[in-house]
């Protein structure tokens, strides 16, 4: 199977199949010395280029950030609590993404995380083999691009997976280098996540507890994401455009600039604000909120200088993959008819799975009116 610019002899199948049985990941790419990337990892052009918008002026590079919310007083029964919920709402429905500040969850927590996944993503190729896997089944795996096989372009990223809700994880399968600090970060993302999903419902407008009572965050899986400093960092994405599979995204960053998100056609960067916790929309709240709620697509860019190292705390169901989901009743009128039809979490995932560019995957269950 040639491809243009590799020659004849390329076979991209064998290839991609090497190097996930190396079980090194990209980052044994980098530590063989490589300073070119295989051309299974080359994105075309089209998909590397797209509008950023920048601006020197003030006040329209102000209009260009997300916005960041300040949780202070947001708790139950707090002084802020309907201001903090009707600014949450007003952040999903028109980027998709925000920032909280103020979060509860310390500092010494987060960068705790971020050492933790650079322990263990910089330990010697042979010692995090033993983690390596593409079971969905194994509930704590180490593994380079989780649709290798499938997807048009691999991307410049590996990753530790641990599935932490609703079935308890036993701690001892955790790898040591950041068992202590994975505990403590997912302890307290969930408690933030339960905040968050009960600051979703009052912004639409229902009881505090619904999101939870039909099953929104069930599931939790905790990501520690590795970003290689790459040779040709011009060439390849950290991860492709995609909108995230699951009700909403918790994502701790460092210091790195890299996360983009698609606003009104054009490519937002997501600056890093010092302490701040990024939260996303995903797709199946823009499912049961009927659109009100969007899931951005959004891309992450590499660079030449790294590592870049994210945490990602994804709020799932309880993986019942015929449990149905569909736009909450109460949000629905004349006015406000439904605009996709319930589905069963199977079905989603299968046309998730279809890949990560191209038409979102929600775009299948729409109804026509």
């Amino acid at each position: 199977m040639a491809e243009v610019g590799t020659g004849e002899e390329y076979d991209r199948d064998k290839e991609v199949k090497a190097f996930d049985e190396t079980k090194r990941g990209v980052k044994g790419l980098v530590d063989a010395g490589v300073t070119k990337i295989p051309p299974f990892f080359v994105e075309p052009p089209e998909v590397l280029g797209g509008s950023t918008w920048s601006s020197t002026d003030d006040e329209a590079r102000a209009r260009l950030n997300i916005p960041i919310i300040d949780l202070g007083g947001a708790g139950k029964g707090g002084e802020r609590r309907e201001e903090v919920a009707r600014m949450i709402g007003r952040a999903c429905e028109t980027w998709g993404f925000f920032q909280v500040v103020n979060h509860g969850i310390e500092q010494r927590v987060l960068d705790g995380m971020i050492e933790g996944g650079r322990r263990f993503h910089e330990l010697p190729g042979e010692e995090k083999m033993r983690f390596y896997s593409r079971d969905s089944k194994t509930k704590v795996r180490f593994y380079s691009n989780y649709g290798l096989y499938k997807a048009r372009c691999a991307n410049w990223r590996d990753t530790l997976m641990l599935d932490v809700a609703p079935e308890p994880l036993d701690p001892h399968e955790i790898p040591l280098t950041c068992r202590e600090e994975a505990i403590e970060c997912w302890k307290n993302m969930s408690a933030l996540g339960n905040t968050l999903l009960e600051l979703f419902s009052e912004a639409l407008g229902l009881q505090s507890s619904y999101l939870q009572n039909i099953g929104c965050g069930e599931g939790q899986v905790l990501l520690s994401h590795y970003y290689p400093a790459c040779p040709e960092p011009d060439l390849t994405l950290g991860v492709s455009k995609h909108s995230d599979p699951d009700f909403f995204t918790i994502l701790l960053r460092d210091h790195a600039d890299g996360l983009q998100l698609l606003h009104q056609g054009q490519w937002v960067n997501v600056t890093p604000v010092n302490g701040a916790l990024v939260v996303n929309v995903g797709d199946l709240i823009q499912l049961v909120s009927n659109g009100r709620f969007k899931s951005v697509e959004h891309r992450v860019t590499v660079g030449a200088l790294g590592p870049r190292i994210s945490i990602a705390c994804f709020f799932i169901s309880n993986r019942s993959p015929m449990k149905l989901f569909g736009p909450i009743k109460e949000l629905l009128n004349e006015d406000s008819p439904p605009i996709y039809k319930d589905i069963s979490l199977h079905e989603y995932l299968h046309q998730y799975a279809k890949g990560m560019e191209g038409k979102p995957a929600l775009d299948n269950f729409k109804l026509c009116h």
